[in-house]
Formats: C-alpha cells, structure tokens, sequence
C-alpha cells in the first residue's frame, strides 16, 4: 500500500438492522407417525485444480481493498490469464494492512499452495509507518529465499513513498527492492502503481491510496508485463 497523496479523513456510519418474526412451534409428531428426516444429498464432487499456481502475497492493494469482489488486480489478472488460455490459478493472498513481518509470518501458508510463480507486494505499509528498512529487507529476504528453496519462481513487486518521509528514507526504501532483486536474482517490478499516476489521479480512489476500479485493470498489466515470460 503506498500513499500518492494526501488520505481524505473519511467517516463512516453503522447501521444495525435487528429484524425479528414471531413463529409458533411446530406440533409434535405423534407416536404413531414418526417424524422421517429428509434425505440428504451429498454436494458433486469437484475435479482437482492441474492448473499451476501464481500465488499473490501482498496488502490491501492486492487484496483490492474499497472494490467489489472480484475486481481486484489479482482477480484482472485470472481473468487475462483465462482469455489467453494460459493454464495458471491466481491465489490471491492479499491482507489488508499487512507488512512484511506479516507475510513472513504466513509463509507457511504460502507454501501450501504449492506456488511456481510468487509475486511479492509487500513492503508499502513498512515505509508509510517508518519501520527499520533493515527489517523489511530482512523479511522480503525470507520469504524470497523460502519459495525459492521450494521451487518458485519469484517477482517481487517494489513500492515508493511520498516525499514528505524525506529523499534519504525514499531513495533507501526503493533501493532495498533493487538491491534484494539483484542479490537473489528474482525479476523486479520497479514500481507496480507506476502506470496508475496521472495528473488528475483517476486511477486512484478518494483516499488517494487505493486504485479504483481502472486502477486495478492498470496494475494487472504491470505486473504481467513481468509476470507473462513466466507464465508461458
């Protein structure tokens, strides 16, 4: 999650519906007719998955927070990947407001899924809260070099800051995404929100964090630009 410009304060209101019905008991069965359960029929077995996984791990940009589901860059990307039939199931496991201690905390998880491709979009929430770069790094190595030793491919998927955080942090904070992307030598995406910055910040919700709608198809592009060579 990176912040372009300044949040808008937003305030919401919790309306509580308590609906209530008056019912009168069923009467009881009599001896003499014996209450028969329904038979029940058990659901249709689903055909396994053969597809081959991308697993997503990232934050509210990932998880598509303020969208509808199925509208976030994740779920763009399943639906690109199915009109190219491109056999690969997009397992999106973005937590909103996740840091990277997070996701290296949900490796295991991770792992799980039996991932060949990972894409990694932490870090955003790191920064905007002013966490130690050395520990970012420390954890983006982590999980980098835990789905490596499984056997997937990794693209990690670096974030900004605004300037206010001053051009000292800024510039290490986006350095370490380089400096990680070289040492373990995993595709890099310099910026995934790059495409979404225009000068009147359409691509971006009201809080100036999140992409809208459009936003998202415009971060699904980025991240296959780097993802497709991959994937085929």
């Amino acid at each position: 999650m990176i912040v372009l410009v300044k949040p808008t304060i937003l305030l919401f209101a919790l309306l509580a519906l308590v609906g209530c019905s008056d019912s009168k008991p069923a009467a009881e069965a009599r001896p003499s007719e014996p209450a028969v359960a329904a038979p029940v029929t058990p659901p249709p077995a689903q055909e396994p998955d053969s597809r081959k996984v991308l697993l997503v791990v990232g934050d509210s940009i990932s998880a598509g927070y303020g969208l509808a589901p199925g509208l976030s860059y994740p779920d763009v990307m399943q639906h690109t990947l199915d009109s190219e039939k491109l056999a690969w199931h997009v397992v999106n496991q973005g937590v909103s407001g996740d840091t990277t201690a997070g996701g290296a905390s949900r490796i295991a998880l991770g792992l799980d899924m039996k991932p060949s491709v990972v894409l990694l979009e932490l870090g955003g929430n790191d920064g905007l809260r002013g966490l130690p770069l050395t520990a970012t790094k420390d954890n983006l190595e982590k999980m980098i070099l835990a789905y490596k030793a499984a056997g997937a491919q990794v693209v990690l998927a670096g974030m900004s800051l605004p300037p206010n955080y001053g051009p000292d942090y800024v510039k290490s904070f986006e350095k370490l995404y380089k400096d990680l992307a070289a040492k373990h030598k995993v595709k890099l995406i310099p910026f995934l929100l790059a495409d979404m910055i225009t000068p009147d910040l359409r691509y971006f919700q009201q809080d100036g964090i999140h992409p809208t709608e459009d936003g998202a198809k415009l971060v699904a592009q980025t991240a296959l630009k780097t993802l497709r060579p991959l994937l085929k």
